[in-house]
């Protein structure tokens, strides 16, 4: 299937999956506890349920990875070439508190890169997608989707996102270094799930840094987005991140709309 016959059905099934989660989200759902701590309800699991069945019979020779997938091995994984990344809720925490800050994420990884992404945030009826060499592209509600960019960044006042359930001690210390650096505030917008790579692709703000913990699945189908509007995922080792590792969990990362000035030198010097 080309590419942009691709991209156009994984954009329905995301829009599927989030008329599911939309009817828990206005009705009632059943919460439960992770072995992790971490929230899962039955909207969760219904859309990994929609998700992986619409994905095998659209593409039943391409693998998939859930954050709910149970039972895969690493060295099974490892394996392939390509595969299905899937976070059929990100922004749990943002669904059960209802401020409509949660995402569908969906992202085609080969050979270790996104290649494909669609996020979805079904309460703002809102879509960020793209494909390799096709650009980024946003769509709000029944709107034609528009072409986004980056903007460059160039020094003085900086806008940066930050995690609205998962700061802490190093995001506050990487936006001193920010100030101390630019001798401006820094704007800073608090967001949930992978909108906050989004707002970084569309422009809104220059920097994400995610200094804690996040897997594949949370950041495969946005920072294909964010490459093709002209920006980068970087590790505050100054490498891009990578997909389908034996560990699937990312390193400390910023997403950044202008690689070419050195965020990396922001990061506070103990990272994980």
């Amino acid at each position: 299937m080309a590419e942009e016959a691709l991209l156009s059905e994984i954009t329905r099934i995301a829009a599927e999956a989030g008329r599911e989660i939309m009817i828990a989200y206005e009705s009632s759902y059943d919460v439960e506890a992770k072995a992790d701590g971490s929230p899962l309800t039955s909207a969760d699991r219904h859309a990994h349920d929609l998700i992986c069945d619409r994905l095998d019979a659209l593409t039943p020779d391409i693998p998939l990875v859930s954050e709910e997938s149970v039972g895969l091995t690493a060295e099974k994984r490892l394996e392939w070439a390509r595969l299905w990344l899937v976070d059929p809720l990100d922004g749990t925490k943002e669904f059960i508190e209802r401020n409509g800050e949660f995402t569908v994420n969906i992202a085609l990884i080969e050979r270790g890169q996104p290649v494909l992404g669609v996020v979805h945030a079904p309460a703002r009826r809102l879509f960020y997608f793209a494909a390799h060499r096709q650009g980024a592209w946003r769509q709000a509600e029944d709107h034609a989707p528009e072409k986004i960019e980056t903007q460059p960044y160039r020094g003085g006042a900086a806008r940066m996102a930050a995690s609205r359930s998962h700061s802490g001690e190093p995001v506050e210390r990487f936006r001193v270094a920010l100030e101390a650096q630019s001798g401006q505030s820094v704007q800073a917008v608090s967001m949930g799930s992978s909108l906050k790579i989004c707002l970084v692709a569309e422009g809104q703000v220059d920097v994400y840094p995610r200094l804690g913990p996040t897997s594949e699945w949370d950041t495969g189908a946005a920072h294909c987005v964010l490459n093709e509007a002209g920006g980068s995922i970087l590790g505050c080792d100054g490498n891009q991140l990578v997909y389908n590792k034996r560990e699937m969990r990312n390193p400390w990362f910023v997403a950044v709309g202008d690689p070419t000035y050195n965020w990396i030198e922001l990061c506070p010097r103990s990272f994980a």
